[in-house]
């Protein structure tokens, strides 16, 4: 029986706007298995739920701190006259996520835009 894994990105991705990590394999917790003996698929699929979990939780701490960094910049615009929304910047980060994730991915922009600047 084979298992397959999704790729993750590492965490240096995430500093480098623009730029796409090249995947990394997934491995199981070295915790799961003793040296020379393959785990299981019980505890290949247990220990892949952990680490996502733990990405989720990453996940989760990074959207909390974009919203922040969206207030920050929607307050500093309105008060400076402007308005509290940049289309054109929306657009931008739209075509980024489309052109990383594909369609996808701009539903997942869409959400995180909503998220971050409320509905307009």
């Amino acid at each position: 029986m084979t298992t397959t894994t999704e790729p993750t990105a590492t965490p240096d991705a995430a500093a480098s706007p623009g730029r796409t990590a090249a995947p990394a394999a997934a491995t199981a917790p070295s915790a799961t298995a003793s040296p020379g003996t393959a785990a299981g698929p019980e505890a290949v699929i247990a220990g892949a739920r952990e680490r996502i979990d733990a990405l989720d939780d990453r996940i989760i701490g990074l959207v909390q701190e974009r919203m922040a960094v969206s207030a920050v910049v929607q307050q500093a615009r309105i008060a400076s006259g402007g308005r509290r929304v940049h289309l054109s910047r929306e657009m931008d980060i739209l075509g980024r996520y489309r052109d990383a994730l594909g369609k996808p991915g701009t539903a997942l922009a869409m959400t995180l835009l909503e998220l971050c600047r409320g509905r307009i």
